[in-house]
Parts: structure tokens; sequence; C-alpha cells
């Protein structure tokens, strides 16, 4: 069994727990370091290049946790199962 983190919070899925480092904290580290190589030039469309760049693994991943079932991946990512079906059919994972 595994414990993972839901904001800071640990839950215990066996007889110990194993506090992570919540995801928010690598999404940090990871676009500050983006922006540090930048050194100093501007950035345009952060927001949606972050976004572009976390949504296809974010869907790949899920959808192996659920054995690639495409209801049980669209629950476990509070979306409905035609909005799952098209941003699979934008990444090419259908």
């Amino acid at each position: 069994m595994a414990t993972f983190v839901q904001g800071n919070e640990p839950i215990e899925t066996s007889d110990h727990v194993t506090l992570c480092t919540p995801l928010s904290v690598h999404v940090k580290g990871t676009v500050s370091r983006y922006l540090e190589q930048l050194h100093g030039h501007d950035v345009n469309d952060l927001y949606s290049m972050v976004m572009a760049e976390v949504e296809k693994p974010l869907l790949e991943a899920t959808l192996e946790h659920s054995g690639h079932n495409q209801s049980k991946a669209a629950k476990a990512l509070g979306l409905s199962r035609s909005t799952l079906r098209k941003k699979m059919d934008i990444y090419g994972l259908s």
C-alpha cells in the first residue's frame, strides 16, 4: 500500500505514513528554474505553456492508473467523459 498527500496532509493507505512533497512544490520549483534560465528576457503566454506541458502527462498517468477506463479516469480528474475524450483527441491519446 502507499500513502498519498492531499494538500499537506498525508492520507494513510497502509500501516505507516510516508509524507510526500506536494505537487505544488515541484511545480513552483520547475517554473522558477525555467524563469531563471531566461536571464531577464521577457516571457509570453507562460500560463498556456505550463498548462499544455502538464495536461498531457496528467491525462496519460490518470488513464494508466485507471486501466484506460475512461469513465474512471474522468471521475478521478473531475471531468465529464466527453471532456476527457476531447482532451485525449487534442493530445493524440485516443
